[in-house]
Formats: C-alpha cells, structure tokens, sequence
C-alpha cells in the first residue's frame, strides 16, 4: 500500500546515526547506557517513586545488563531512544527517554526519572529540553508527554520544559494500586521559542 504523504523522518534515518551525548546547562551529560551502568540501574529501580510511576523493579545486574542491551537494540530498531543521564564524574542521576516513536507523524512520547539524590536540581528539566531540541533538529514535530494526575513533580518538569498541558486521559495507565487518570503534555517544534525554559 502507497503511502500519499511523505514520511516526516524517513525510516532508516535514526539507525544510521551514532547516539549521541548531549550536554546539560549544569554540567551532566545525557549518553548512551553502558553494561557499567547495570548496578546503578538496578540501585535506582529499587526506588519506591521509581517503582510506583514506571511500575517495574529489577531484580539482578544480570536482568540491568539485559534492559541496556534491549534499550541498544531498540534504538537500532528505530523503536525508542534512551540515555543515561550522568553527573560528570559519572555518578548516574536519571534516564530519559523517547518512545513510541511514530516516523510517518513525527511524533514521540518523552519518558524519564531521576535518582532521589537528583531530584530538585533541575535535572529532569533540563534533559527533557535537550531531548526535545535534539530531536526537533532530527525533524520530530511533537513531542508528548504523559503523568499520573496524582504526580504533580512530573507535572512541574512538563511545565519548566515548555510543554504544554492538552488534557487528561481518563484511567489510561495501569499502576499497581488500579488505573489512574493521566495528564497529557506536548511541545511542537513549530512553536519553539514561545514557551521560555526554567530550571
């Protein structure tokens, strides 16, 4: 079947690519994951925040390992891209992601946490920005972004990052205490520059 308009991105563009490292205003760094990075994964997972808004745990370095090899795989699949956010000396602080990445439309979803010893310090913030500028420059031309109502410090990373708030998707996300409402966010590139970052 023909498709009567052109792909946004074109497929194949992502896999060609080299994942880059990013630099953030306070002098972490958005990389790739490492097999290094495996305990620190499986340390951050034990979170109880991480655990309750990303409803998972990791059980073992071994099953860590696994995750940053599923996450390579997919970013060569054009599937998802994920980075680990570091502090320069290398210390792990958070994870963002782009999912659910739809080229035809241009559009993903921005996904993230932050270790608890990150939280507060703009960290998130300033990922997600640079996520989107990366991306917006690819040809991406949404970004979204999705919450439980019943988190309001990811609702203020969406809103310190530009994103604006569309509405709220009635129990859209299965969590381990039932379904909750979520709030949607997005950013388009054609409106970059209207909405100022804050840290």
């Amino acid at each position: 079947m023909a498709e009567l308009a052109p792909y946004t991105i074109t497929p194949g563009t992502l896999a060609a690519l080299a994942q880059p490292t990013l630099t953030l205003p306070g002098g972490a760094r958005m990389r790739p994951w490492s097999d290094g990075d495996a305990d620190a994964l499986q340390a951050a997972y034990a979170d109880p925040d991480i655990q309750r808004w990303h409803v998972r745990r990791i059980d073992s370095s071994v099953e860590a390992r696994g995750m940053i090899e599923g996450w390579r795989r997919a970013w060569a699949q054009e599937r998802r891209l994920e980075w680990a956010v570091a502090a320069a000396d290398g210390t792990l602080l958070g994870r963002l992601a782009l999912k659910d990445l739809e080229l035809f439309d241009g559009v993903a979803e921005i996904a993230y946490w932050t270790v608890p010893a990150a939280r507060g310090r703009g960290v998130a913030p300033q990922a997600v920005t640079a996520a989107c500028t990366w991306a917006f420059d690819l040809g991406f031309r949404r970004l979204e972004l999705e919450h439980s109502t019943l988190n309001p410090a990811s609702c203020r990373v969406a809103q310190k990052a530009g994103f604006v708030a569309e509405g709220t998707r009635r129990r859209a996300a299965r969590h381990a205490d039932g379904h909750h409402d979520m709030h949607v966010h997005a950013r388009l590139a054609d409106a970059e520059g209207t909405l100022p970052f804050e840290a």
